[in-house]
């Protein structure tokens, strides 16, 4: 049985505990709430680029087409772009996207494809590489940024569509976190190369003539969509990671407060008893006199 010394020592050291993850979740609380207005702010943009990308797709045959949208003509390799946090002490987020970008792996090696990783974020390599040592082909840190921007994005897109037109992989899916709220965080995974077409392109009756043509609009454009796209995968990380530790130390806090209680209650339990064994043996010595 514990003694008093040691109890009382544990119960000031879960209090501090309790005191850091309550400061942690306020940190949380007053960056959600910027973090999840410029991953909702985001969405809007890139749809609509999509749509407008879509519509020019749509008037672009075949080899005329640029190489972001036509592919190499193979889905033999297959690379998986893994958006982590680099920050631990948020719940199951990053063990949820890793599982999610395994589910992926698996799915497509039961295929008969080559699959390699591009991990952006630190969190989730350890559990990748246990499985998947030889399959890492580039780690990306973004732990110098205080907030996502759009340069990190562009760093990201630039170094995807040079290995993309070097011909090292086929197919690249992005696998990132969809901020929901803070108690839920879906990871999704989606194809950002060769840039997917809507299934359905909606035709416009107007007359529309484009200068320069569609070839060469699509040309920049579909860089600027990459990158969009890359951009709104860390606004949702970003977000995401805030709701999840948000949450995470909440729950902390709380289970900090029930040990707290339980342990002042076994504290004073061995103190009565102390006490009670002292008083007998005082009583005991004065009726021995």
């Amino acid at each position: 049985m514990a003694s008093l010394k040691e109890l009382k020592d544990r119960i000031k050291s879960v209090k501090s505990t309790q005191k850091i993850t309550k400061a942690k979740q306020m940190v949380a609380a007053a960056k959600l709430r910027k973090a999840q207005a410029a991953a909702e702010s985001a969405r809007p943009y890139a749809e609509r680029l999509a749509g407008v990308m879509g519509s020019l797709a749509g008037k672009v045959n075949g080899d005329s087409a640029p190489l972001l949208l036509r592919g190499t003509g193979s889905n033999q390799r297959h690379l998986l772009v893994v958006v982590n946090t680099d920050k631990g002490l948020c719940g199951g987020l990053n063990a949820n996207i890793v599982k999610e970008a395994k589910k992926q792996a698996r799915k497509l090696i039961a295929e008969g494809k080559d699959v390699s990783f591009y991990l952006v974020g630190k969190k989730g390599r350890a559990p990748i590489k246990r499985d998947f040592a030889n399959s890492i082909d580039r780690h990306y840190d973004t732990s110098d940024m205080r907030n996502p921007d759009f340069a990190e994005a562009e760093k990201i897109a630039d170094d995807l569509v040079a290995k993309f037109e070097k011909g090292e992989f086929d197919i690249a899916h992005l696998v990132y976190p969809i901020f929901k709220s803070a108690l839920a965080q879906d990871p999704t995974t989606v194809q950002i190369l060769p840039v997917p077409t809507p299934d359905e392109i909606v035709e416009s009756d107007a007359a529309v003539e484009y200068e320069p043509d569609e070839e060469e609009i699509l040309e920049d454009l579909l860089p600027r969509y990459i990158k969009t796209q890359l951009f709104g995968a860390l606004l949702e990380r970003e977000a995401s990671e805030q709701g999840a530790s948000m949450t995470a130390m909440d729950n902390a806090t709380r289970n900090a407060g029930e040990l707290i209680d339980k342990l002042t209650i076994q504290y004073n339990r061995s103190r009565q008893a102390a006490i009670t064994t002292e008083l007998i043996e005082i009583i005991a010595g004065a009726e021995a006199l």
